[in-house]
């Protein structure tokens, strides 16, 4: 790690941490990821638990609940406590009876994992997701594998150089669905798939730090650089998320697992070293807003 990068992790590393009452947090790495206790998500969360579980979510941006039993009503229920949800458009395009619950199915005839390739949600999408809660359903026979890795996008910003960070606070990016089909086979929804421009850095509405907000499935061009330009910049971003182990975090799945990411300052990527072993995960998104530079 360079010079730049150091100094941002160790800044990150001085922030002081909350002091929990009615949840327990114990975080997975210095810079993303904290395994919750204390909440049975099956009877509801109080408002005093909402509150320490938002605090937490803003500190270490991904949250693991280890061995909860839920009904999809009881998981609706628990992702519509962060606001309304999302509906994916490869749901609306199936004319699927509750767009609101997405099955994250791969088996033997699975030729790439869903989610494989580091991404945030739906960016595409003038509205993003605010975040994502994934349960897990179950595992491969094997009872291991399927390991989905998080990267904090706020240090991915963070640990550019200064000139780099003044470079691309400038830039906006067009995120594009149309990699969805020949990726991941995923029907096209009438009228095709949306094409948002949001900026290459924002700000997360809630605790105030810049994020870098592009990722390789979705981020296609830079429209205020040329072809040539655009591409050597956003391969460079990508590369430099790929290539920064300090920023990320593995989360490892047993059955009944659930991990909520927050989708503003996060980016994810799904490992597929299980096949021809069968996995599958339910996830409910909570709505997000315009992302704001």
């Amino acid at each position: 790690m360079d010079s730049f990068g150091l100094e941002a992790i160790k800044a990150w590393n001085a922030q002081p941490r909350h002091a929990y009452q009615t949840i327990s947090v114990r975080p997975l790495t210095c810079t993303i990821g904290a395994e919750i206790g204390g909440v049975d998500l099956s009877k509801g969360v109080s408002d005093e638990q909402l509150a320490e579980l938002r605090v937490a979510l803003h500190e270490n941006m991904v949250l693991v609940f280890r061995d909860q039993h839920m009904t999809e009503e009881q998981h609706r229920a628990f992702g519509l406590k962060w606001g309304k949800l999302h509906c994916h458009p490869v749901l609306l395009a199936k004319k699927v009876p509750n767009p609101e619950i997405l099955e994250v199915r791969n088996d033997s005839t699975s030729k790439v994992a869903i989610g494989e390739g580091w991404h945030s949600d739906a960016t595409l999408e003038e509205r993003p997701p605010m975040g994502s809660m994934l349960y897990m359903k179950e595992m491969p026979e094997t009872g291991y594998g399927g390991d989905t890795m998080f990267a904090n996008m706020c240090l991915a910003y963070e640990t550019l150089s200064p000139t780099m960070q003044k470079f691309i606070e400038g830039l906006t990016a067009v995120h594009s669905g149309e990699v969805l089909p020949r990726l991941y086979g995923f029907p096209i929804p009438e009228g095709g798939y949306p094409e948002t421009t949001h900026p290459v850095v924002v700000r997360h509405p809630e605790t105030g730090r810049k994020t870098l907000f592009v990722s390789p499935a979705f981020t296609v061009r830079i429209p205020e650089l040329s072809q040539a330009e655009s591409k050597t910049v956003l391969d460079l971003l990508f590369r430099h998320v790929e290539t920064s182990p300090a920023i990320c975090m593995r989360v490892s799945w047993n059955q009944n697992d659930m991990v909520f990411w927050d989708n503003r300052c996060t980016q994810h990527h799904a490992i597929f070293d299980y096949a021809p072993h069968t996995r599958v995960g339910v996830r409910v998104t909570v709505l997000g807003d315009r992302p704001q530079a």
